[in-house]
């Protein structure tokens, strides 16, 4: 009797590496593909997305990928990620003539632009902030500024913890504009978002963080203690340090610095 030899799927041929691309082409890559579903409605407005391990095993890509083109999802309004619970598809925002395009933020002179104007924008946030915060946003902030102290080792993300702790000086403001024009702008807000700022401060990452997060510590207590003026200061010192700092190295680099 003769016996029906049972098939088997072939296992897929192995896919041949192409040439390593630049991190940032990937994440555009990633942005452009995720971006594509959610104006498809494949992913709708408050959608959950996948998480970063099945993306990463979707799309083929690493963890800082995925992280980088997160980041430009939440420059573009496309999405927020709620802390500890997930990333999540926004309505599309509302036409505006107010626009600037993340993907146009690429050089130390344009991240020096937007500092500027940052300064300007956060300096009376914090004041705000600290006089009218609530203990709940106050705890998210701590709560972020612990997540950015984690990443003293360089190995994790610390783009989103730092862009988090100064949208959320933005929503305590209790103004929604702040928070709408922060929310706007992103993680382009964050100098080290497009270029190496530990370069260009001339330290190692460690002392660089140590630094910044310093920096961060003094716009917190002063907002803790409700001393608006404090924060102005504080918040003042640490965008204006930031800037100094991009100011020395284009100087002395002769042109502006590619991001």
């Amino acid at each position: 009797m003769s016996t029906a030899k049972a098939s088997v799927n072939p296992e897929p041929a192995p896919v041949e590496p192409g040439p390593r691309r630049r991190l940032r082409n990937l994440a555009s890559e990633l942005v452009d593909g995720i971006g594509a579903r959610i104006r498809d409605r494949k992913l709708k407005p408050g959608d959950k997305l996948p998480t970063e391990a099945e993306i990463m095993r979707e799309w083929g890509v690493s963890r800082t990928v995925v992280r980088e083109a997160l980041s430009k999802l939440q420059a573009s309004s496309l999405v927020e990620t709620r802390h500890g619970v997930g990333t999540f598809v926004l309505e599309p925002p509302a036409p505006s003539g107010f626009r600037i395009d993340p993907a146009e933020i690429a050089t130390a002179v344009d991240v020096l632009a937007v500092l500027e104007l940052r300064i300007s924008l956060e300096t009376e946030s914090a004041g705000l902030a600290a006089a009218r915060r609530t203990e709940e946003q106050l705890n998210e902030m701590r709560r972020a500024l612990d997540e950015l102290a984690a990443g003293d080792t360089g190995s994790k993300d610390t783009v989103g913890p730092d862009f988090r702790f100064h949208h959320l000086i933005a929503v305590a403001t209790g103004n929604r504009y702040f928070a709408d024009i922060m929310s706007h702008l992103g993680a382009t807000l964050i100098p080290r978002a497009r270029i190496n700022s530990s370069k260009i401060a001339r330290e190692d990452w460690s002392q660089y963080h140590r630094r910044l997060s310093r920096e961060h510590e003094e716009i917190y207590d002063a907002i803790a203690r409700r001393d608006p003026e404090a924060a102005r200061a504080a918040m003042r010192l640490h965008l204006t340090n930031s800037r100094e700092r991009l100011r020395r190295a284009q100087e002395a680099a002769g042109t502006p610095l590619a991001g």
